[in-house]
């Protein structure tokens, strides 16, 4: 999913038809009300920021975002030429910086060339990753959605192998309740506690007696295991 966040109706809806064009899904924003919001239940693999917005602008926006979840990247949309905007953009950690007018096809090759780079950041590693805590040893394939706890399969359900996963592969970040119900239920309003509650009941009494996940009273939870040193 791509969060576009930009004031003109026009701009927004070509850019949303050209990335949908290409396969992607597309989060529309005429302003900043409403997008970390949103980010609560739902991780974009990219924002677009307009940096002059009716409430606000993108390049605060993008600090927010960074605070939320530094893992997501964003290019700047703007029609501002001025090397110091540029500047400011790119020390934001923007991956990228366009001035309107634009190529909308242009748009969508940047996207994807940031894409893959991210991609290729974040995977320099098998997808077999190994984790202890407190002299255990879980092991996650991410390809063959498989866990193994002290060289013990667990069987798990879909929906609690993406939970598990989704708490994992963000540790040692705190996983709000919000985001589980959007990342791994699809839930994208207020859903019920006792849903994740119910859940993760179940995913903990699969792993055993070792509290893998840790409980973060009144916010979510955090993944306790660390990569296991090679």
């Amino acid at each position: 999913m791509i969060y576009v966040v930009e004031d003109n109706v026009s701009i927004r809806e070509t850019i949303k038809a050209y990335l949908e064009l290409a396969d992607f899904t597309v989060e529309e924003f005429g302003q900043v009300a409403g997008v970390l919001e949103s980010l609560q239940f739902k991780q974009p693999s990219l924002c677009i920021l307009d940096v002059m917005l009716p409430d606000g602008n993108g390049f605060e926006l993008a600090k927010h975002i960074r605070e939320t979840d530094p893992q997501i990247p964003f290019l700047f949309l703007t029609a501002r030429e001025s090397e110091s905007d540029r500047i400011t953009g790119l020390e934001l950690g923007g991956e990228d910086y366009i001035v309107k007018p634009f190529s909308p096809r242009e748009l969508v090759l940047r996207v994807q060339a940031i894409l893959r780079r991210v991609e290729l950041s974040a995977k320099p590693n098998a997808s077999r990753k190994l984790w202890q805590f407190e002299g255990h040893t879980m092991a996650l394939d991410e390809k063959k959605h498989e866990v193994a706890c002290d060289g013990n399969p667990v069987s798990l359900t879909a929906l609690e192998w993406k939970m598990l996963s989704f708490i994992a592969s963000n540790a040692p970040l705190l996983i709000t309740r919000q985001r589980l119900l959007g990342e791994c239920l699809g839930y994208t309003h207020d859903g019920s506690d006792r849903t994740i509650n119910t859940h993760m009941k179940n995913l903990r009494s699969k792993l055993g007696e070792v509290d893998w996940i840790e409980t973060v009273r009144g916010f979510g939870y955090r993944f306790a295991g660390k990569p296991e040193e090679k």
